[in-house]
């Protein structure tokens, strides 16, 4: 079976084909300055025709959502409840919806209508779901308070967890590590989990993020990273 995996994040596409579960090929692409602005809209069209796909997994990482208790029915108001977040135009995006049972809550999120038609015009069944849906459910949280990072390029998104229950969770678009370190480090002022008595787990770019990384080591005392993204094996995508 030939599946294609896509990750859409801030600025850019990574994707991955995997046969029988065995990685074939993976690439990403990120808009630059020097970058078309049309480049990741290219870029999808090149890879849809790479071959014939038995299956297609999308992952979202733009951040355009909101968080929910699982079970919240209004659908009708996704749109503005996501408004409160960030822009949403109901003429360029689709409004989707992701569960996760696992900590009772729900993702409303949009997703580009134009790459949503590119895709689902290929006619074979495919899966979308929201990053920080598919992050929570890779979470393995004790009763403690923890800060779970997931690292991408230009980007971040973290959960807040206390005692199996999510707090808070938010999705960055940054441009410098120190970003990152101000807005995790001002969300624990915010939410009253103190330095000492939490845990902090890192995931994905951690390499690409080390400033990050060693600076926050600086601050926290219980700090791990529990998945370093190498090649052909991206924490979202695998």
């Amino acid at each position: 079976m030939n599946v294609l995996n896509l990750l859409f994040t801030k600025d850019g596409l990574i994707y991955q084909i995997a046969k029988n579960k065995s990685i074939q090929e993976e690439k990403s692409y990120f808009v630059t300055e020097e970058t078309p602005e049309t480049l990741i809209e290219d870029k999808l069209d090149e890879i849809l025709l790479k071959q014939r796909f038995d299956e297609i997994h999308v992952i979202s990482a733009l951040n355009h959502f909101t968080l929910m208790p699982e079970g919240f029915s209004d659908h009708e108001a996704g749109f503005e409840l996501i408004a409160f977040n960030a822009p949403a135009n109901k003429e360029k995006e689709e409004l989707m919806l992701s569960v996760n049972k696992k900590f009772g809550v729900q993702f409303y999120y949009t997703f580009p209508k134009n790459f949503y038609r590119k895709i689902k015009e290929l006619a074979v069944p495919v899966h979308f779901n929201f990053s920080g849906e598919k992050f929570l459910n890779s979470i393995n949280n004790k009763n403690n308070k923890e800060i779970h990072i997931n690292l991408y390029h230009n980007q971040c998104e973290f959960f807040a967890i206390d005692n199996k229950k999510v707090i808070l969770y938010n999705n960055l678009d940054v441009n410098s590590e120190v970003d990152f370190l101000y807005f995790v480090m001002f969300t624990l002022s915010k939410i009253g989990f103190g330095i000492n008595e939490t845990n902090f787990y890192a995931y994905g770019e951690t390499t690409e993020n080390e400033t990050f990384i060693s600076e926050l080591q600086k601050f926290v005392k219980n700090m791990r990273i529990v998945f370093d993204n190498v090649p052909n094996k991206n924490f979202i995508l695998n």
